[in-house]
């Protein structure tokens, strides 16, 4: 597992300049309860990923990072090992994954990234309105649940899940726990405040061991102050069991 704690909040970096992530990192870096940060392409396309990553940990060396690709996973199978190989090399510590492309790319994309040393975070169901085939989308239920499926028989003990759905955050809880234990893995859930998530119903959903990934209530913010007073008020929420 990569965090060491049962609940803590994760700052979505969805920024587009380096000013905007160090005034983040800034804001986050000696709060407590803050346990990690995710990088997405906005800051990788303009400066890439290890520039991004060396930002953040100027002001907390201790800082772990997730890469986000937005989303991994589907490509053939062998471009994993590239995949895995550059993240590797800019400093993440972990990834995530939604391998959307089959079986067999989720597999060798997991071990892919297993193998060089990263932390592989496996998610399938997004939180936008219009994913699912039953709601008017592309992908099927059954097909998003099979994608946790295969990750659990991989080895995953991170997942991510969409925490502006309660309802699938305890259906996918109660399937993972019923496969491997309800103490032997970590939720992730984005969707918060931006997109009609509440972290106190996400965690009551989730159980015990979950980490909440906020954007927006980091993001727009123009002050390192006023991210940390955000930080602050975050962080009481979860570290509160629900």
């Amino acid at each position: 597992m990569l965090i060491p704690y049962d609940r803590s909040i994760i700052p979505a970096c969805d920024v587009s300049s380096l000013a905007h992530l160090a005034r983040i990192a800034d804001g986050t870096a000696h709060t407590e309860g803050i346990s990690a940060y995710k990088i997405g392409f906005d800051l990788v396309i303009r400066f890439g990923l290890a520039q991004s990553i060396r930002i953040i940990r100027e002001y907390s060396r201790a800082a772990l990072i997730i890469y986000d690709h937005q989303k991994a996973g589907n490509d053939i199978p062998a471009m994993g090992t590239k995949f895995a190989a550059a993240v590797k090399e800019s400093g993440a510590d972990a990834v995530i994954l939604f391998p959307f492309a089959g079986p067999a790319t989720e597999r060798a994309w997991i071990k892919a990234c297993e193998d060089i040393g990263l932390v592989v975070l496996v998610g399938s169901h997004m939180t936008h309105e219009e994913f699912v085939a039953e709601q008017g989308g592309f992908i099927p239920l059954e097909q998003l649940e099979r994608v946790y499926d295969i990750a659990v028989d991989e080895g995953i003990t991170d997942f991510v899940v969409p925490g502006n759905q309660t309802d699938m955050v305890e259906k996918y809880r109660d399937r993972i726990g019923n496969r491997i234990g309800s103490d032997s893995f970590r939720l992730y859930a984005p969707g918060f405040v931006a997109q009609g998530g509440s972290i106190s119903e996400a965690g009551a959903a989730a159980g015990d061991h979950w980490h909440a990934i906020v954007g927006t209530e980091f993001t727009k913010h123009k002050y390192p102050r006023h991210v940390h007073e955000a930080a602050l008020q975050l962080t009481a929420q979860i570290m509160r069991k629900a």
